[in-house]
């Protein structure tokens, strides 16, 4: 069978046949549909989900999951508004967003590589704690932000592009290089595989799995301060429930809730497709009650439909030997 052909029976290929009819049903359905305003804004409302679904990936792919990458996104965001609130430089609350960021990952990285703690339990923990956090820092309140930082977060910064975007852009470019050309890429995909395999092969997994933390925490904060400047305003509940986005992009691009399988090209072609249902369904005027309920669905299809086509493989192949 010829390679090109072999690409399409994989994963990718289907995600790819499922983008072309979601994109055709969407031209269909709106004439709007492919214009550079809505195709920006098509981004523009998920831009911070699909930064953070980046270093999702990395987790995943290592066998462990995050579950509380958007209260660190909301706790970032309400770390910022606490210091605009008292009058301390916008600036300021920046960095320290950045740092509480990068404190929560190191909280989640310890107990998960260090400790040996679940990584389920140890970031339900963390979503519950860091959310806490940042309502008691800003309590029921809306705190308005600087207009220039909402002016950074809402307007084109070159050419139609904002600077969410572009970061995006760039991560992208970044975590593809890093996972498929790099030694710590295929670190991550072998911890993934077997943890046990990788640290009798000499992989320092403790080393791995908290780096991935680590950015994962600090990722999570920027995501979380590109949407509270394009907000331009924050609350308690800022990015509440964006993990079910972000996790159900991961999954659909093919990436294995187990570990050790899937890949960026997947993953990038997911996050078209839930953008373009998103959009579509926006323009279409139906409800985000249903929206949501499609997304919950493609969850579960997510995982089920993989798993069931490798388990169909594994059958034939064994089939095969039997016959043999």
């Amino acid at each position: 069978m010829p390679a090109r052909l072999r690409w399409f029976l994989r994963w990718e290929g289907l995600l790819l046949l499922i983008l072309i009819v979601t994109t055709v049903a969407n031209i269909a359905l709106s004439p709007v549909f492919l214009r550079v305003d809505n195709l920006i804004n098509l981004f523009q409302l998920s831009i911070e989900k699909i930064i953070v679904v980046l270093i999702m990936t990395f987790v995943i792919i290592n066998g462990e999951i995050d579950l509380s990458v958007a209260s660190i996104m909301g706790l970032a965001a309400c770390v910022l508004a606490w210091c605009v609130e008292r009058q301390i430089p916008a600036e300021v609350g920046i960095v320290l967003g950045l740092a509480v960021g990068l404190l929560a990952g190191a909280i989640n990285g310890f107990f998960v590589a260090y400790v040996g703690l679940p990584s389920l339990a140890v970031t339900l923990a963390g979503l519950i704690m860091f959310r806490g956090v940042a309502r008691i820092l800003v309590e029921d309140r809306s705190i308005n932000l600087p207009d220039w930082l909402d002016r950074l977060g809402q307007q084109a910064l070159i050419g139609p592009f904002p600077l969410a975007l572009l970061i995006f852009f760039g991560l992208f470019v970044i975590a593809l290089i890093v996972l498929q050309y790099t030694a710590f890429g295929r670190y991550v995909y072998v911890i993934g595989s077997s943890k046990d395999v990788a640290a009798y092969s000499g992989v320092r997994v403790q080393w791995v799995k908290m780096r991935l933390y680590l950015a994962s925490g600090l990722i999570s904060a920027l995501a979380g301060l590109l949407f509270a400047a394009r907000l331009g305003a924050v609350r308690g509940n800022i990015a509440e429930g964006f993990e079910l986005d972000i996790i159900t992009m991961v999954l659909l691009g093919g990436v294995s809730i187990f570990g050790g399988t899937g890949t960026l090209t997947g993953v990038g072609l997911s996050v078209l497709i839930i953008l373009s249902l998103r959009n579509g369904m926006g323009l279409a005027n139906i409800s985000g009650n249903t929206q949501t309920s499609v997304i919950g669905l493609l969850l579960i299809l997510s995982v089920l439909v993989p798993n069931g086509l490798r388990a169909l493989q594994t059958y034939r192949k064994r089939r095969q030997l039997r016959g043999a």
